[in-house]
């Protein structure tokens, strides 16, 4: 490290100067400050914020009695629920890593990650008992196992020793937590959604938790006491860091175990919800909900979109409900958003599909990351800011994973050059914004000619009849391959494919023009993102229609 000479002289860290950083901080500064304002609403439950805290304290301490420690995982398989948020602090409370699962995994998936992660305790909620319980009957170390038996739920069998409840009633409210010795410390695994081989396990640290926490506040403009509705998973990406950020912002988590459009919107009217979060398909969903579903709602409403690019329609359609949408993109080894399309007052002037192309970027990079580009990866040079030039998304910074657990090898396959590579094709547009083009996966090149299945999808969603649009490479003796859209229509809607192939020849050069259309419910992910490799599969046996 450089000597900054007379600057270091007798100038050492100490604990009057110096503290690691971790979220757990949030919630402790709320609770003392605002200890009877509303921190979780769930149907009829309301606790405080000094009920959340002692709460989450009771939690550490009978984690605690019952061995967790520094570095011990605890996997929780919850629905958005107030004991999710209460894990989000009572785990790491104890020094322990919390490792949120995937509600919509299969057991041999899940088995996998309580093996791989060695968790020591999973918490789960009894309406994924059957599930759960052939993942345990998988492992070799079975965990300890803590049932949720929340009311709103469906119910289901017990598989622990004890239900949640009466395993905190044994916790001390005044659990006499300390922060991480080192910020470094992991406080999350999160495992990515991959579609080959077993997911990779993504670690968090206490600093970027707490970073990228903060972030949100600023770069979405969130003000004091927000109100947010859950309609994001809490296991995916830890939320996207909102459950610290709610108690940065000494806010209101309204709870969501589904995400149904008449139940969002009731809870956006009744209480008075400022915020949310979901793909694109969550709001296609808003959008195309009955109006009468949506009479009552007269306050503004903020909302963040996140995927590859989020339609054009969808962005349009928010804009003419009254409902302000924000751009952000980022990964699972990114915390989740790790970059927002900033927006410019002078934006507001202009005509709305004028404003839908510049919102429907994927922006510059947040606040607390250090950097985001595009390169060439071959190369590792930037690529020209013409919006024309192809590279990869890159990132470095605070915001962005210890690596992958376990697995040294991806770790420095994806770190390879000092960057971070998310696999993310994009251009650098003149301003400094990046706008992504494609998957490096999802172009497909037909006769040589590289075809951006997203450009085909706006395209596509531009028509009257679609709610969902996805576009796959389909194996072509004469061009290699060629576009296949695969299409879900809005309920009551008719229109043949012949029609969507011309709609799509009024707006695209004829090589990117769809040669297959496939209408039916479109496979997605839990977090709502188009599952293409299932599409990609379908395809290749699929005949053209012409």
């Amino acid at each position: 490290m450089a000597s900054q000479g007379i600057f270091d002289a007798h100038l050492d860290r100490c604990p009057a100067n110096h503290a690691a950083l971790s979220p757990l901080s949030f919630i402790a500064r709320t609770a003392a400050i605002w200890p009877q304002r509303t921190a979780v609403v769930h149907g009829p439950r309301r606790h405080t914020w000094a009920d959340t805290y002692a709460r989450a304290c009771r939690l550490a301490s009978a984690l605690a009695h019952r061995g967790v420690g520094v570095g011990d995982t605890v996997a929780v398989m919850l629905s958005n629920t107030p004991e999710m948020i209460e894990c989000h602090f009572g785990v790491p409370m104890t020094g322990g890593v919390l490792n949120t699962l995937n509600t919509r995994l299969d057991a041999p998936a899940v088995a996998f990650m309580l093996e791989h992660g060695e968790a020591k305790v999973l918490i789960t909620d009894t309406e994924f008992a059957p599930t759960v319980a052939g993942a345990l009957s998988r492992v070799a170390q079975r965990p300890l196992v803590v049932d949720v038996v929340d009311a709103l739920g469906p119910g289901g069998d017990l598989l622990g020793e004890s239900d949640y409840e009466t395993f905190i009633a044994h916790g001390d409210a005044d659990f006499a937590w300390q922060p991480p010795a080192d910020e470094w410390d992991a406080v999350a695994l999160n495992y990515t959604s991959g579609t080959t081989g077993n997911p990779k396990g993504v670690v968090y640290h206490h600093r970027g938790a707490y970073l990228n926490a903060l972030s949100n506040i600023v770069d979405w403009g969130m003000p004091r006491h927000s109100v947010y509705l859950w309609t994001l998973p809490m296991f995916h990406c830890n939320g996207w860091c909102f459950p610290w950020t709610m108690a940065a912002n000494a806010g209101t988590n309204v709870c969501l175990r589904k995400v149904e459009p008449k139940a969002v919107l009731d809870a956006i009217r009744d209480e008075k919800v400022t915020h949310y979060c979901g793909a694109p398909i969550v709001h296609a969903m808003l959008i195309n909900a009955p109006d009468e579903w949506k009479r009552g709602i007269d306050h503004r409403v903020n909302c963040l979109v996140a995927a590859a690019a989020p339609p054009a329609a969808v962005i349009e359609g928010m804009e003419r409900m009254g409902f302000d949408i924000t751009h952000v993109y980022g990964l699972t080894e990114t915390y989740g958003p790790a970059a927002v399309c900033a927006k410019h007052d002078e934006w507001r002037a202009l005509d709305i599909a004028s404003r839908t192309e510049r919102n429907g970027r994927q922006g510059v990079r947040y606040t607390c990351q250090e950097a985001m580009t595009v390169m060439d990866p071959a190369t590792m040079l930037p690529v020209p800011a013409d919006g024309e030039t192809m590279g990869e998304i890159m990132f470095r910074g605070n915001i962005t994973m210890k690596g992958y657990l376990k697995n040294p090898a991806a770790t420095d396959e994806s770190f390879a050059g000092g960057w971070f590579h998310t696999g993310d094709l994009a251009v650098m547009q003149p301003d400094g914004y990046v706008k992504i083009r494609d998957r490096s996966k999802d172009v497909i090149i037909s006769g040589g000619e590289n075809i951006s299945s997203l450009e085909v999808e706006d395209v596509l969603y531009r028509h009257p009849a679609i709610l969902g649009a996805a576009v796959v490479a389909k194996p072509d003796p004469r061009w290699g391959e060629t576009p296949c859209a695969f299409v879900e229509l809005k309920p009551g809607a008719r229109v043949e494919a012949d029609e969507l192939i011309e709609h799509c020849r009024t707006h695209l050069a004829r090589f990117k023009v769809p040669k297959s259309v496939v209408f039916g419910e479109l496979p997605k992910t839990s977090t709502g993102k188009i599952q293409k490799f299932l599409l990609r599969e379908r395809a290749g046996s699929l005949k053209a229609i012409e």
